[in-house]
């Protein structure tokens, strides 16, 4: 069993309330090889949200309490990013999963690029950086 961002299932949790369909997710988990996770959803975000980035760093330094999550509104939504990661790497540990794809370019699920300031850079999301501290293997799709 692996993990995947649900928006690659076609999930409409994106922060803007679309999806990022991925045919080959969406097998996965129509043939339950593998389980659709939102980290922000299972953090109480809302779907739409406001967009949001880390700022001063990635999803390890918030993490390490180095870096925050703000939306373009200036709200701080780190904490609920951070317990959504937790529920997720708890879901993963009970599926027995070690193996996560997540969807690039997201404060929590990025795994090589996130937004900051409004720029795409080198960075890792949040939900990723825990579940690769905790040894799952992480890819984008």
């Amino acid at each position: 069993m692996i993990i995947v961002s649900a928006c690659l299932a076609g999930f409409n949790c994106r922060y803007d309330g679309a999806n990022s369909y991925d045919k080959l997710i969406a097998d996965l988990v129509i043939n339950k090889k593998a389980f659709p996770i939102c980290p922000e959803q299972m953090g109480g975000l809302p779907t739409p949200r406001p967009s949001a980035e880390i700022k001063n760093g990635d999803g390890n330094d918030v993490l390490d309490e180095k870096a925050r999550i703000i939306t373009i509104y200036g709200d701080d939504i780190t904490a609920k990013i951070i317990k959504g990661s937790e529920e997720v790497l708890k879901l993963a540990k009970m599926l027995g999963a070690n193996e996560a794809v997540l969807k690039e370019k997201s404060p929590s699920c990025g795994i090589t690029k996130i937004y900051r300031k409004g720029e795409i850079v080198s960075g890792m999301g949040v939900c990723a950086a825990i579940l690769k501290r905790e040894g799952i293997e992480i890819s984008p799709p």
